[in-house]
């Protein structure tokens, strides 16, 4: 089949069909402005949830503004470095294919940032609202908090689409050449919010915990606390930002990798089909969005959020099976040299993209039982509590341990599903199966990021009720938001880490097409292409990419171990010299904390972001396309082993120290609760720092490959440009790790104190 199949011009039908993708892709946007005034038209509450709302947009929004200028300048580098990979065979094409690459790289790094931005933006806005419709109803509470969430879902499906579908439309049978710099940009941007977002929201959480719970045994979201406010911002940086982004590039990247192996294995139509199922999950997860509202005020919180996700994904199967039958089917009888009946194989690709679909519902329902309050894993940490702090981190990593192999196992049973469906004598129908299961588990995204970004609303919005003095009676209903917004943003955690598995997969996969393209133009013979583990190139490259996401994961650790440093001494530090804080007679200088979780997660980008970029390089001008290979498998591999573990057992010690705190085992104030207190302290650069930034780790890492995979296979080391390159990247990387590992903090706070000194300075 390879080198049998081209990309056709689309038929008149087709180039129907790619301009009504296009719509659908711009009806998500509308959509999105439109429940952005609605939901900014509801009240924003008393003059003090304003004031406090105000505090946490003017933090959120500063930081953002300040990680946009960080990586502003290295993306733009980096845009002009990809013009100079390779280009096209054909003159007339070559430099169009560079350029198109350079700015589609810039256009997904653009729509990343902006997917991140609008969904901050909107959630610090709403999180008042919330507070203030929760005084009167559930029913109105959950409505805005939900459709807050949506303009996230909605911005991220349409600029995904929008996106893919206009350079299809522009390239044509060149788009897969471009596409990979789409998805580039938006896996680098997300690797960037990502890390920075997890460090600023956990430096400002442990030091909020570490003083105010544990040292002043204060209740979370006091006022009084210093770092409050900049924990408030976090959530939304964090959990808000890095994950629409997150889940933004996820969503580009299936989408790539499905349309670069489709047009490899079935021509125009393995790449209009899956836009056409990408359209479809547009539609359904606008009609799905319609159905988070509560039927009264007492159904619980949580069953209207799976209403929506469960007619999402029906309608979508319904409409997976439409596209099939009316135009698959017919599509694939034009298809030349097609291996197996075209009818059978258009049913085949149905039931794999369903699959898909049940694998979310699984990987959901694994995350959920092993970080729920109401399953036995959380509760077996929370009764570890008991026996002390030692115990409570041993049972939290035993759990997050087993964890890990029932999500491998879930996702190691989808893909062998597609060579079962397809079998093994058609490599490359697996290889585009595979794809399709990615694209059909990110079919119903927008309610995905829906679900996320309704997490940091309600946690803040339970902040904001807290610090406006609400009474625990008024607060009751924040308190049940906030309780099923952390299992939603636990569940989507993990949703996050398969889908970044499976595109992982699906792009190494794009990687052997890209190989086998690059042989044959250098005259070998080649069909299909096969890495053999005992080789020891390939062997070498496989135990290098297995230890790169634990340097990854220790670096960040590491990072908010620092900057959480920063942030105890600073709250130390104002309950000790403000006179009558703890007293709650005078205010805190929270902007001092919120400067001080900036300054230190702007200072961390840099390192994490040229390991995951130069590695990769590093090892393939040094091992050939094999070691690369071999690396690329033992970083999916162990990246999803590590991930999974931290982001569960961060939760899992998370929900045992809510359990404590609602009453078991004493409660608030007990030795079970600051035993529960520091299993969540461990926990939280876990679940939401090191755990969530390997996913962009890893399709950035793969996104590189595929992006130098035609420049490394006519490499060799006797040319002494490439040991060049190969020293200076080393070079590089080692001081990167070293710059990461430095202790030294007195930067950061010098930085925070000279910022002072110049406000104090405009003051007077």
């Amino acid at each position: 089949m390879h080198g049998a199949i081209h990309v056709s011009p689309p038929t008149a039908l087709e180039s129907q069909a790619l301009w009504v993708i296009w719509c659908i892709a711009i009806v998500a946007l509308l959509y999105a402005f439109y429940l952005m005034k609605e939901v900014l038209s509801k009240s924003a509450g008393s003059k003090l949830m304003q004031e406090i709302s105000k505090y946490v947009q003017e933090g959120a929004n500063a930081y953002l503004a300040r990680q946009f200028k960080t990586v502003a300048l290295f993306t733009v580098v980096l845009g002009v470095v990809l013009m100079f990979t390779s280009g096209d065979p054909d003159p007339a094409w070559d430099w169009k294919i560079r350029i198109g690459r350079a700015i589609a790289f810039l256009v997904g790094a653009t729509f990343s940032a902006l997917t991140g931005f609008v969904g901050m933006s909107l959630t610090t806005r709403a999180n008042a609202r919330v507070a203030h419709a929760s005084l009167t109803s559930k029913k109105e509470a959950l409505t805005i908090a939900f459709r807050t969430g949506a303009i996230a879902g909605m911005f991220t499906i349409g600029l995904g689409l929008l996106g893919a579908t206009s350079i299809f439309m522009i390239y044509l049978s060149k788009a897969s050449e471009v596409l990979v710099g789409f998805g580039f940009g938006g896996c680098l941007l997300a690797l960037f919010m990502r890390v920075g977002g997890g460090i600023y929201t956990k430096a400002a959480d442990v030091g909020a915990d570490l003083v105010g719970k544990v040292e002043k045994n204060i209740p979370e979201d006091d006022p009084r606390n210093p770092a409050t406010i900049a924990d408030n911002v976090g959530d939304n940086v964090g959990d808000c930002a890095g994950m629409a982004a997150d889940i933004f590039e996820s969503y580009e990247v299936t989408l790539v990798a499905a349309m670069i192996l489709g047009s490899a294995s079935f021509g125009t139509v393995g790449v209009i089909f899956p836009l056409m199922l990408r359209a479809i999950g547009v539609l359904t997860s606008i009609i799905g969005t319609y159905f988070v509202k509560a039927k009264d005020e007492t159904e619980h919180v949580m069953k209207p959020i799976n209403r929506g996700f469960f007619i999402a994904s029906t309608l979508s199967i319904i409409g997976f099976a439409l596209v099939t039958h009316f135009y698959l089917i017919d599509g694939l009888k034009k298809v030349e040299g097609l291996a197996g009946d075209p009818t059978t194989l258009a049913w085949k690709l149905f039931l794999i993209t369903t699959v898909g679909i049940l694998l979310s519902f699984v990987i959901s329902k694994l995350t959920e039982y092993f970080t729920s309050t109401e399953n036995a894993p959380v509760k077996d940490v929370a009764k570890a509590t008991l026996t002390g702090h030692a115990t409570t981190i041993i049972q939290g990593i035993a759990e997050g341990m087993e964890s890990s192999v029932w999500a491998i196992v879930a996702i190691a049973v989808s893909i062998a599903t597609s060579i079962l469906i397809f079998g093994v004598t058609h490599p490359d129908q697996v290889l585009y199966g595979v794809s399709l299961l990615g694209l059909g588990m990110l079919t119903v995204t927008g309610i995905i990021v829906s679900e996320d970004s309704y997490g940091p609303v309600s946690d803040n919005a339970q902040g904001i009720g807290e610090m406006s003095h609400m009474s625990p009676k008024e607060r009751r209903i924040l308190d049940e938001l906030d309780s099923v917004g952390n299992s939603t943003k636990a569940i989507t955690k993990g949703f996050a880490i398969a889908t970044a598995v499976i595109a992982a997969v699906s792009l190494f996969s794009s990687y052997n097409e890209t190989l086998i393209n690059k042989l044959s133009a250098l005259g070998e013979a080649v069909k299909e292409i096969s890495f053999n583990i005992a080789d020891p190139v390939v062997f070498v490259g496989l135990l290098i990419g297995g230890a790169v996401p634990f340097l990854f994961a220790s670096l960040l650790v590491r990072a908010v171990g620092r900057a959480a440093f920063l942030v105890v001494n600073e709250v130390r530090r104002q309950f000790k010299e403000i006179k009558g804080l703890m007293q709650g007679n005078a205010k805190p200088d929270a902007a001092r904390v919120v400067d001080i979780c900036t300054s230190a997660a702007l200072k961390e980008l840099v390192g994490p972001g040229l390991l995951a970029i130069l590695t990769p390089v590093i090892v393939g001008l040094l091992l050939s396309y094999k070691g690369l290979a071999g690396y690329l498998a033992g970083t999916i591999l162990v990246g999803q082993l590590l991930a999974v573990f931290l982001a569960n057992a961060g939760g899992a010690w998370d929900n045992a120290k809510k359990l404590i705190e609602n009453g078991l085992y004493g409660g608030k104030g007990s030795e079970a609760h600051k035993a529960g207190v520091t299993g969540d302290t461990v926990g939280d650069p876990f679940k939401d720092t090191a755990g969530p930034a390997l996913n962009p780790l890893i399709k950035v890492m793969n996104l590189v490959a595929l992006i130098i995979a035609p420049i490394i296979v006519g490499t060799t080391l006797k040319n002494p440009f490439v040991i060049a390159a190969i020293l200076i990247g080393i070079v590089i990387v080692g001081t990167a790790i070293w710059f990461s590992k430095r202790e030294d903090t007195s930067g950061v706070a010098a930085e925070v104190a000279a910022k002072a000194m110049k406000e104090t300075g405009k003051k007077q």
